[in-house]
This record gives structure tokens, C-alpha cells and sequence, in this order.
């Protein structure tokens, strides 16, 4: 009886839940809106019988009849009528659920995003600063990307791994939504350090290809290892190294003095360390002195690293119009059943 129940008698029983009936796409969605009709056509019967039907006038004394309540009974076919037509509207209209698979094929690849974060990074010739600039594109960057391991060093006087290389893309997100200046101690500008950070955490990837996206705003003044040493490093483990130089030489806006007015102070990038760090690790140097040359920069550097993922969709979709169809029947049966009983003919109004 169990097994009975779990089979047949459940589903069915299922089916007339509100949460099932939501929970389908329709193939045939407008044809739920002949249910609307059924009301209409019901009354359209009884005006066309009331006009027809011969009447015979009765008087009675008042207060002598009295109400019976077994007279409502007639309508109780008319209902189950209309449940039936209901329910064969709605296996018209195909319910059904569809289960999605997507197998990916291919191998991404891993990439290594360094942010520098040293004071500098606050100047305002990138709006509202640099690093603020930096973290938007840098996500929008992310955003794009589909199957690749991403990761984030951050570095200013000393370098340290935030994220390491994953595809759980919201986490990444909020890593770089951190990102803030003064989060490392020691300030300065640590490229060689970083660098190192990054084929450290490359050096062992399985992956085809392998990325660092160097942003920064200075020249090496910090750290215990050289720059182009590091690049070439990287080099010999296969890492492949772009270089984003951030905002313009010379006086830039900093802030505000005591009287309101923009502060500036001179700034300089070494674009020829950059260069050779791009060249070393077969990469490419970007400059980026404003926000959209930032955002085309990453648009490039985007198009060229680009992984052959190959997704394959499996839709399976399986029909509950069964279910409907069955009370549909069942219910046109017990309808042609009622017609030939005493409902039929219960007294009327």
C-alpha cells in the first residue's frame, strides 16, 4: 500500500499543490487562459436553459415553504464539470520540468592579478584615485573571465598573497573590494618582492597558460629582489608578465589643503623598468594616465589571454500534463456518473 502511495497516489495528490503548479514551465502558457472561460460558458447554458425552460406558477402561502438546503446539491456536478474542464486546460498547456547540465571541456588558464597598494596609489589623476580606479576595472576584468583560476598578491614595502588561485569568482570580488591603503605596514613600492610572491604561487600550475597583470604607479624602491630578476625567473617557470603603468608624470592632485584648495605633488613612473619586466617575461608594458585607457588596457589584455572552454548543454525535460489529464478523466467520469442521480434532479429554485 505504501509502495501504492509513493508511486501513483502521491504524484497526483502533488500536483494540485500551488508550489508544483509554479514550479513548471508551460510549452502552451496562453491556453491557461481558456480557464478563465469555463465561468463564462457555464452561464451562458443557464441563460440559454432559463429562457427555454417552460415555467408553472405556484403559489404559496408564506411562511409555509420551507428552505431546502439539499437544493444546492445540483450544482455540485456543475462543479465537478468544471474541474474536469479545468484540469484538461491545463494538460493542454504541456507542464513540464527541465533539467540542465553543462559539461565543460578544455582548460582554463591561470592568472595572478598584482596590485600595488602603497601610498602613492592615492593620488587623484585617476578618479576618485588610483587604487580605486584599479580595484573597479580589475573587477570588471574578472567579471569577464569564464573558467580561469584567478588570484590576487598585493604588495607596497613587502608583498603577500590575498587570494589564492580559484574560481569561486565572488570571493575574488570581495578580496578586491578590500583593498584599501595602508593594509601593509611597510610602505613603499616592492615589485621584484611581488613578482616573486606570484611565480611562487605559478610555478607549480598544470595550466597551459600562465598570467601576471602587474599594476603600479612607481619605481622599485623597496624589497630584497631585483625587478628584472624576478621577471626572468618567472620567465623560466613560463609565466608570462603584462605591466599596467598607472597615472601621469609630473604634478598630480593630491587632496585638499588647509583652505580648500586641490594640493599637488610630483610623480614619476620608471616606464623603462616596466618595459623591460614586460619584455623579460615575453609579456607587453600598458600605460593607463586615465580611467578609460585603464578599462581598455584590461579590454586587451583580455582579448589576448583568452582560454578555449567549449560548453556542451544536456537538457533532459520531462511532462506532468499525465497528472492533469488523469484528474481530468477522473473527473469527467464521476461527472457522467452524477448526471444519472438524484443531484441532477434535486429540487430547484
Amino acid at each position: 500500500m505504501n509502495q501504492l502511495w509513493q508511486r501513483f497516489l502521491a504524484p497526483v495528490v502533488d500536483g494540485l499543490r500551488y508550489a508544483t503548479l509554479t514550479s513548471y514551465t508551460w510549452q502552451q502558457p496562453r491556453l491557461l487562459l481558456l480557464i478563465l472561460l469555463i465561468p463564462v460558458l457555464f452561464l451562458v447554458r443557464w441563460l440559454l436553459v432559463h429562457r427555454r425552460q417552460p415555467r408553472l406558477g405556484v403559489a404559496f402561502v408564506a411562511g409555509q415553504l420551507r428552505r431546502d438546503y439539499s437544493a444546492a446539491l445540483r450544482f455540485v456536478p456543475d462543479i465537478v464539470l468544471g474541474l474536469s474542464l479545468a484540469f484538461g486546460i491545463v494538460a493542454l498547456a504541456r507542464p513540464q520540468r527541465t533539467d540542465e547540465r553543462v559539461v565543460q571541456t578544455g582548460q582554463g588558464i591561470d592568472i595572478l592579478l598584482l596590485v600595488d597598494v602603497s601610498s602613492s596609489m592615492e593620488l587623484q589623476d585617476l578618479r576618485p584615485n588610483r587604487l580605486e580606479a584599479a580595484k573597479r576595472v580589475a573587477r570588471e576584468f574578472v567579471d569577464g573571465r569564464s573558467g580561469d583560476r584567478i588570484g590576487l598578491v598585493v604588495f607596497a614595502g613587502d608583498a603577500y598573497s590575498l587570494a589564492p588561485l580559484t574560481t569561486d569568482y565572488e570571493l575574488l570580488r570581495e578580496n578586491l573590494q578590500s583593498l584599501k591603503l595602508g593594509m601593509i605596514q611597510n610602505d613603499g613600492t616592492a615589485i621584484g618582492t611581488a613578482l616573486g610572491v606570484a611565480t611562487n604561487r605559478l610555478r607549480d600550475s598544470r595550466s597551459r597558460t600562465k598570467v601576471c597583470i602587474l599594476i603600479s604607479d612607481g619605481e622599485n624602491t623597496a624589497g630584497s629582489l631585483d625587478p628584472l630578476t624576478a621577471a626572468q625567473l618567472a620567465h623560466a617557470f613560463g609565466v608570462k608578465i603584462y605591466t599596467i603603468g598607472l597615472g601621469k608624470d609630473g604634478y598630480v592632485p593630491y587632496g585638499q589643503d588647509e583652505n580648500g584648495r586641490p594640493r599637488y605633488v610630483e610623480t614619476r613612473l620608471d616606464e623603462t623598468a616596466m618595459r623591460q619586466l614586460a619584455q623579460a617575461a615575453e609579456g607587453q608594458f600598458f600605460r593607463a594616465s586615465d580611467n578609460n585607457t585603464l578599462r581598455n588596457v584590461f579590454r586587451r589584455i583580455d582579448q589576448y589571454e583568452k582560454s578555449e572552454i567549449k560548453q556542451t548543454r544536456y537538457r533532459n525535460t520531462k511532462d506532468y500534463y499525465r497528472i492533469y489529464l488523469f484528474w481530468c478523466v477522473g473527473l469527467w467520469l464521476l461527472w457522467l456518473g452524477l448526471k444519472n442521480t438524484f443531484l441532477t434532479n434535486s429540487l430547484e429554485d
